[in-house]
Order: C-alpha cells, then structure tokens, then sequence
C-alpha cells in the first residue's frame, strides 16, 4: 500500500493542505471530507483509485488540520457557499482539469456548490450522505430529522460554543459514537482524526457554519454573490452519484431521496445497507466500487 505524501498550496485566500496519491495520474479525483473528519478519511478509498491510475488529492477544508488563512483579516466564514468557492480556488491553484468532484458531508456541500457556481468544472459529482438542494434555512424538516440535527441547534446556544471552544475532541467523538452503527472505528482512528480539530480556527468555523445556515449568524458580505447563485439550489448538468448509508442516524436517508429534478445529466443514488454517516470509513470497498463504477 503507497502511503500519500503531504502538501500544501496557496489560493487567494487559504494555503490549503492536502494529501496526495500518485501524482503522475492523468486524470484527478478530489476527495472532500466532511464534518467532524479529516482528508485520512478517504484512506481505504483513495488507494484503490489511485491503482486505477488515477492522481488522487484529499485537501482540508478550511479550519481544519493545516490548511490556514492567509489574513488574519479575512472572516471566519463557514459558510456553504465559501466551501464551494475554496473547492473551485482549490482547482484553479492546481490547474486541475475537469477532476472528478466527491465530497462527504461538509465535503459533498462543497463539491456540489463549486459545481453550481462554475457548470462544467468536473467530470463527475460524487456526494455522501447529504441531500441535494437542503440549504435553505426555510425548508420543511420532519420532527425525527429535526431530533437528529440537535447538535446543529445547541451550536447556536452559549452552552453549545462552549462545548466546541473548550471539548472539540469530545462534543465530535459524540457524532461519531451516536450517527452509525457501533464498533465501525477504533480509538486510533478517532484521535489520528482529531488532530485536525487543533486547527485555531476550527471552532470559529464550525460555529459560524451551523449558525449561519440556519439564520442564527450573520452571512458575510464576500459570499454574497454566491449564496445569491446558490439559493434556491441551481441544476446540476454533471453527471452525478449521490451514497447514503441506510442506517444513518445524522443525515436521514430521506434526506437524498426523490431529488432528480436538480439534475439534467446522468443521476444515480444508492443506498449502502448497514452503513451509518461515514460510508466511506464504514465500507470504503463499496464506495470505491461505485465510484469506479460510475465515473472510470
């Protein structure tokens, strides 16, 4: 098994840290991670791509392990729409040409909304665990997903910033024991991952994301353009592969369910039984099938 090599690249805002495999790759996939993760969790699905000749690259979101900003001025947005316009910086700083766009979670909110922002930026849209078009803060949630986005909720108390300034590493170990079936990662998995949360700006992210996409924080006025771009959610003419695990207890499979009319290309949505929110760490041989499946 190839070990990845570490680096990091300058955007105009960030210097993006990310991992890659086999750099001489003709073709590129981009792995996204999500929230509360790191890029190591693309490990078990990134080696198979990049035996199938592919460059692989897992950068870290902004806030995360060590990518950072390159101005202490520049506000702490964790704003969706700033997620998909770092992926497209990402892109351009890398020269990438068309890559194959997959994201979890966080990750999958990123893919999708650089594709949104650029139409024909990728070759493929791969999304994990989240729904297509659930950004708007007005939408219609059942009272069970409601009950599964409580920390969303207590993020937006004083009870709940003090949780994530002062526990990062237990309030995250909670999603990872509650949102998928037991026994799927071992202590070394969850601390070699926490490791990314020691970011200094991870908690002013992760707060502002959770706050501002529900209206409990102010948007910041560089994004937006975007959001304006971004809401209500644009049709995606890439093809495109939506995975959800069936036994995810955070993001309800309904949650992806019956969203064709967003897409004009190719669309596929598969359901992985047994598998909880962390599909690709849960069963990465299923994803990276299906991955190869729909997009090699």
């Amino acid at each position: 098994m190839t070990s990845p090599t570490l680096h990091n690249i300058q955007t105009p805002l960030l210097s993006i840290e990310y991992l890659q495999w086999n750099p001489q790759g003709k073709h590129t996939v981009v792995l996204t991670h999500g929230w509360p993760d790191a890029p190591i969790t693309w490990n078990g699905v990134a080696q198979g791509l990049s035996e199938c000749g592919l460059r692989v690259v897992a950068p870290a979101l902004r806030g995360f392990a060590g990518t950072r900003f390159l101005s202490a001025q520049t506000p702490r947005s964790g704003q969706l729409a700033a997620l998909g316009r770092d992926m497209l910086d990402f892109i351009d700083a890398l020269r990438l040409e068309q890559p194959i766009l997959v994201g979890h979670d966080w990750g999958a909110r990123a893919v999708a909304n650089a594709v949104g922002l650029k139409p024909g930026i990728a070759s493929h849209l791969v999304m994990l665990s989240v729904g297509y078009g659930t950004n708007d803060p007005n939408q219609t949630l059942t009272y069970a997903q409601t009950r599964s986005y409580w920390y969303h909720w207590f993020m937006a108390t004083a009870r709940g910033e003090h949780a994530v300034r002062t526990d990062a590493k237990g309030f995250a170990k909670m999603m990872w024991d509650t949102w998928s079936p037991t026994g799927w990662y071992t202590e070394e998995d969850f601390n070699e991952t926490a490791r990314a949360f020691e970011n200094p700006d991870w908690a002013d992210i992760v707060l502002h994301s959770y706050r501002q996409r529900w209206g409990h924080a102010e948007s910041f006025a560089e994004s937006a353009i975007d959001d304006a771009r971004l809401n209500p959610a644009p049709v995606i003419a890439t093809p495109t592969l939506v995975m959800h695990g069936a036994a995810d207890t955070c993001s309800h499979p309904d949650m992806s369910a019956d969203k064709e009319r967003f897409f004009s290309d190719i669309y596929k949505r598969v359901l992985i039984e047994g598998a909880g929110h962390f599909p690709q760490r849960e069963h990465p041989g299923r994803v990276l099938q299906e991955i190869k499946d729909f997009c090699l």
